[in-house]
């Protein structure tokens, strides 16, 4: 169960921040609806929601997912992979001290994305990708191990972070789509398996009750529905502009 959640308002810098897509260029206002809605679900959701205003020198810091890998009893502020964004973290920082006592870093050459960092119970798997490299994993693992957390390292072929494939439901339930589906390191879960022309929809969100997944995807909300979950649709086409889907748009504790 999730008690907290922290979010970011969306600066008019994020139209021109990174993004691998070819989807167009983000329409601002509606952005910003999009992001309220995303807000108005999680509050549904039952959680506190920690607002942050917005920081148009980090375009993409929306993205606050990134910053910081949460347990629940410390966090792990990240070095993320994109230089631009590095400075994102002292924000993220600052406001996780409200929260937790105990903080660990990754540190250079180390690169993380929280993104790439999926916790499945005591189980935690680490993507290396574009934006989190070999020695920023081998921190992370270093660091969960350390507090009595089991971790393993998944290096990535197809997808930009690890959880733009792959979602953790709880009762050993696992979303996988792509590169995830026959993985090995997946094999002791009970999969519900995203197809090739829906795979955005696997990045979703189990909140308490819900599970929120981006709206369109009739196929992956009837296989949660059939699962016994109760889903909340949002739009997220100006979030998926610039490589972003639900997770990245919270750090849920």
């Amino acid at each position: 169960m999730y008690s907290n959640v922290i979010v970011k308002t969306p600066g008019e810098s994020y139209l021109n921040g990174l993004t691998t897509s070819d989807l167009g260029k983000p329409v601002f206002e509606k952005l910003l609806e999009q992001h309220k809605k995303y807000v108005e679900a999680l509050e549904k959701c039952g959680v506190t929601v920690t607002h942050l205003p917005a920081s148009e020198e980090f375009p993409d810091s929306t993205f606050v997912e990134d910053a910081a890998v949460l347990t629940s009893d410390f966090a792990v502020i990240t070095n993320p992979g994109a230089e631009s964004r590095n400075g994102e973290i002292k924000e993220i920082e600052a406001t996780l001290k409200g929260f937790y006592e105990k903080l660990h870093y990754i540190k250079s050459p180390g690169t993380l994305d929280g993104g790439d960092i999926l916790q499945a119970e005591n189980n935690f798997y680490i993507g290396i990708s574009e934006r989190t490299n070999e020695e920023g994993a081998l921190q992370l693992k270093g660091i969960l191990e350390q507090q009595g957390y089991e971790a393993t390292i998944i290096p990535l072929k197809e997808f930009f972070h690890l959880k733009t494939g792959i979602a953790y439901l709880g009762d050993n339930r696992m979303v996988v789509a792509g590169e995830f589906v026959d993985h090995p390191a997946f094999d002791s879960y009970e999969k519900i398996v995203i197809g090739k022309e829906d795979e955005y929809s696997a990045n979703c969100i189990r909140v308490n009750d819900y599970v929120i997944i981006p709206s369109g995807y009739e196929e992956t909300k009837r296989k949660f529905n059939v699962a016994g979950y109760e889903t909340i649709e949002l739009e997220m086409s100006e979030v998926q502009k610039h490589d972003g889907g639900l997770s990245c748009l919270s750090l849920r504790f």
